[in-house]
């Protein structure tokens, strides 16, 4: 009964026990059955791409999805026909933009942070010797290197600009300070990989990340009980196969 209450007042905890357990079984699995019928495959690459983010507050507020970039390097280790082990190292542009409809867009403000991301994930693919499909599914951490805002009027007195249309939304997010620089969560991708002359791959991946973490503090005396980081990214990446 206690654990219970305890995974009701924790969710975000359960979650992620949840998904490492069940990449390590697959990852386990996998290799098991791969040391009779699998010569293990290493790959090294990079890669670049868009992101579209937003960060879900509570109390909600007015956003929209702030456009930025993510590229970083891959390493891929498969001892198995199908299963394999992805491991990333990221810089990626996240953040949100406030939506000012009722003031014909007229005002302008976004928020943007920049990570340095190492995702782990399992690496699950299928296909021929030319095309794959894949998916990948695992845990990322994060940490904030970079924090900048854009606004065309004095955010930090909202009220006190003409035309502001301050009544029935939240301000506040516009105003504080990033507290916690650290994030983790969970990312989980699809895509085509096209391998040429076997040793080259070229990828297209499309990947959402959900954050776990929060922005803000959350405490009852706070302002958001609830901050947290989301993304959707596109990304072409090319991997050379070592081994």
């Amino acid at each position: 009964m206690e654990e219970m209450k305890q995974a009701a007042l924790n969710p975000a905890g359960w979650v992620v026990r949840f998904v490492v357990a069940v990449c390590v079984a697959v990852a386990a699995f996998g290799t098991a059955d791969a040391q009779r019928h699998y010569v293990p495959h290493v790959h090294v690459g990079a890669h670049a791409g868009m992101s579209m983010s937003r960060v879900s507050f509570y109390p909600k507020t007015k956003q929209m999805n702030l456009p930025g970039m993510q590229f970083g390097l891959s390493f891929r280790y498969a001892e198995e026909r199908h299963v394999g082990l992805l491991a990333e190292l990221n810089i990626e542009q996240r953040g949100w933009r406030e939506d000012f409809e009722e003031a014909n867009h007229q005002f302008e403000y976004w928020h943007r942070t920049t990570y340095v991301e190492l995702p782990v994930m399992t690496h699950i693919f299928f296909g021929s010797r030319v095309v794959k499909g894949f998916f990948n599914l695992g845990p990322e951490i994060g940490y904030m290197i970079g924090d900048k805002v854009h606004a065309n009027f004095d955010y930090e007195n909202p009220v006190s600009v003409p035309g502001f249309p301050y009544e029935y939304r939240q301000l506040d997010q516009m105003k504080l300070k990033i507290k916690n620089r650290f994030d983790y969560g969970i990312t989980a991708g699809a895509g085509v990989e096209f391998i040429i002359r076997k040793r080259h791959c070229i990828q297209l991946e499309g990947r959402y990340y959900y954050g776990l973490g929060n922005l803000f503090p959350s405490s009852k005396k706070d302002e958001f009980s609830a901050s947290r980081g989301s993304s959707i990214l596109v990304t072409l990446g090319y991997m050379f196969r070592l081994k």
